[in-house]
């Protein structure tokens, strides 16, 4: 039973849809190896931080904007992501507070990471922001288009975090 013309195209156009599709996927981060160490967790509760990265250095680590809403599916998970959201949001608020005083002070201008990181954030000052720590797989960046703090997740550090814990199999 020979194929008509009318299948062979079906199969030539569904494979050539199938290679548009996956040919245009975003480069993936680097993949999880034997050789990558161990991933490091962080106590966050009642912790602070100066640390900040430039948005343009952390995408390029492989970092994503982190999603800002609760979608939790269980208590544990929602209770998680909550505090998580607040941390994330009530930090962006007070920086987007100091960002007025000193734009109030100083004129709006275009502010690079290094004037942020000094005028704003006041980083090694002892008056300086300390902004909440954030969990092990996120962390704060300066979008200098924008200038604006935003939060950032490393989904690689939260994967290989969860292969160390519970195996290969995800158990």
């Amino acid at each position: 039973m020979g194929m008509t013309h009318r299948s062979i195209s079906v199969v030539v156009a569904a494979a050539m849809i199938a290679a548009l599709v996956t040919g245009c996927e975003p480069s993936k981060p680097k993949q999880i190896s034997s050789t990558t160490p161990p991933i490091e967790t962080r106590k966050t509760i009642g912790k602070t931080t100066q640390n900040i990265l430039p948005l343009a250095d952390a995408l390029k680590q492989g970092g994503q904007l982190a999603e800002m809403s609760i979608t939790g599916g269980g208590l544990d998970a929602m209770t998680s992501d909550a505090y998580r959201t607040s941390v994330g949001k009530i930090g962006i608020m007070a920086v987007e507070h100091q960002m007025q005083l000193v734009e109030a002070e100083h004129g709006p201008k275009p502010m690079d990471y290094d004037e942020f990181m000094t005028r704003v954030i006041g980083k090694g000052k002892p008056d300086g922001m300390q902004l909440p720590m954030l969990p092990y797989y996120q962390e704060w960046a300066y979008d200098p288009e924008t200038k604006k703090l935003v939060v950032v997740e490393f989904p690689l550090k939260k994967e290989q975090r969860q292969q160390e814990t519970t195996g290969a199999s995800g158990l």
